[in-house]
């Protein structure tokens, strides 16, 4: 059995259950009269080179000190940001990302996401520190725009299941699977991106890891590696189950 990106997808949902990416606190938001779109794009900064659960720590600093808007970073000096964010880690570096953002995106955000999404992409690739990922990150779940988002968790599956993808750059993994995605599932691509991108980070964080837990991870019986983690007679059984797909 190998996996094309429409059975990957529903072996993920069958196995994950919908993620209802991104987490945002719409409580926190509606008492604050703030914008929850803006809780995205903060977390997409903060979640640069770290791991969600220090991301949260940082979110709830901002929270507690009723700073989680573009409006409320500005108005903290870079002491007080970076104070807030050190869970987060490169705290030195995302205060500075965080304000430079602030500053082009707060009393923005309906004007820069009804623009076009190439060029609303290349205005936030040209800020200092905004990479593919988190520029796609923003665009498509803060701005509900249609691009798909890679991360490293997505170039290890590609590797591993694998994939037929040219070369893991950024730019081809992204393209293939907005290709996939748009044959399989027409008019419901934003829908989708959102959905695979947190399943594929739900499957890594459990199974698919660097030493990974084949036993455990629903895409076993069409993945090579773990053909090479499971024992000699789940092997077996799998390769039969597949030759009587």
């Amino acid at each position: 059995m190998s996996f094309s990106v429409a059975e990957l997808y529903t072996c993920l949902l069958d196995a994950f259950g919908h993620q209802d990416w991104w987490p945002m606190d719409r409580s926190y938001h509606i008492a604050e009269g703030t914008d929850p779109r803006e809780e995205v794009i903060i977390g997409a900064l903060l979640t640069q080179n770290t791991a969600w659960v220090n991301v949260e720590k940082a979110l709830s600093n901002l929270k507690a000190a009723h700073a989680l808007s573009l409006k409320a970073i500005r108005a903290l000096s870079e002491d007080q940001l970076r104070l807030l964010i050190q869970p987060s880690g490169f705290f030195n570096q995302k205060a500075q990302r965080l304000r430079l953002v602030a500053e082009v995106l707060d009393n923005q955000l309906d004007k820069f996401f009804q623009q076009n999404h190439s060029a609303a992409r290349a205005k936030l690739l040209a800020l200092n520190g905004i990479g593919p990922e988190t520029a796609d990150s923003i665009l498509l779940y803060a701005g509900n725009l249609p691009c798909f988002v890679v991360d490293a968790y997505t170039k290890r599956l590609c590797a591993r299941l694998p994939l037929p993808v040219t070369n893991d750059s950024y730019q081809a993994i992204q393209e293939y699977f907005e290709e996939e995605v748009s044959r399989h599932f027409p008019g419901k691509q934003i829908q989708v991106y959102k959905e695979l991108h947190a399943l594929i980070v739900e499957c890594a964080k459990n199974c698919c890891r660097p030493t990974p837990l084949c036993m455990e991870c629903p895409l076993r019986g069409g993945c090579q590696q773990a053909l090479q983690f499971l024992p000699q007679r789940l092997r077996r059984d799998v390769r039969q189950r597949n030759q009587l797909r």
